[in-house]
């Protein structure tokens, strides 16, 4: 049978475990997460780095540069400044972007670009090199997508082309403009 010097130090352990899981259920109820998780507070800074992806041949594929980033623990967001990003794919023209400031996603896969952004695409055989500028641009590097909602200037050697939103797809060179589209073209040199 049981007696009570073995039931006490039983029940007070029952006792103080549920004691326990009472005081954490408040604590999560009236307070939330830690009070430095409620902030958007970042938790590390890091100055003038670079961070390269590579392919499966070892080649770099992107490489990403900013001034200053700032990791946020509470979104768990990426702020960048002066980011510079160059992507070089097998089989593509080479492009850069630049802007003045942006936002990297937690996987890392899509990248958001704000105020002066600017993407030169390299010359490709008979292509002239292309420059693109605007103010928003958002990147989804897996896909091979670039695209933005805003006013969008487009500028290759002997034209021009304006609107609003766009989509360009890097893998096929197809470029997309939505609205409010205008062209500009040279005429061409009789030989």
């Amino acid at each position: 049978m049981w007696s009570t010097t073995r039931l006490f130090p039983l029940l007070l352990m029952l006792s103080l475990g549920l004691l326990t899981l009472w005081l954490d259920h408040q604590v999560r109820v009236e307070g939330g997460d830690h009070p430095s998780l409620r902030r958007h507070d970042p938790d590390y800074l890091v100055t003038n780095f670079t961070t390269t992806t590579y392919n499966r041949d070892g080649s770099a594929e992107t490489v990403l540069a900013a001034v200053q980033m700032q990791h946020y623990p509470d979104d768990d967001s990426t702020d960048v400044t002066a980011p510079r990003l160059v992507q070089s794919k097998p089989e593509q023209p080479r492009f850069t972007v630049q802007a003045e400031r942006g936002k990297i996603s937690r996987e890392g896969d899509e990248i958001f670009l704000y105020d002066h952004v600017v993407l030169v695409r390299d010359a490709v055989g008979d292509e002239p090199p292309a420059r693109m500028t605007t103010s928003f641009l958002h990147i989804l590097r897996d896909r091979g997508l670039v695209r933005t909602d805003r006013e969008v200037l487009f500028e290759q050697a002997g034209r021009a082309l304006t609107g609003r939103g766009m989509e360009y797809h890097t893998d096929t060179r197809e470029l997309f403009l939505h609205s409010d589209v205008r062209a500009r073209f040279d005429p061409k040199k009789a030989p």
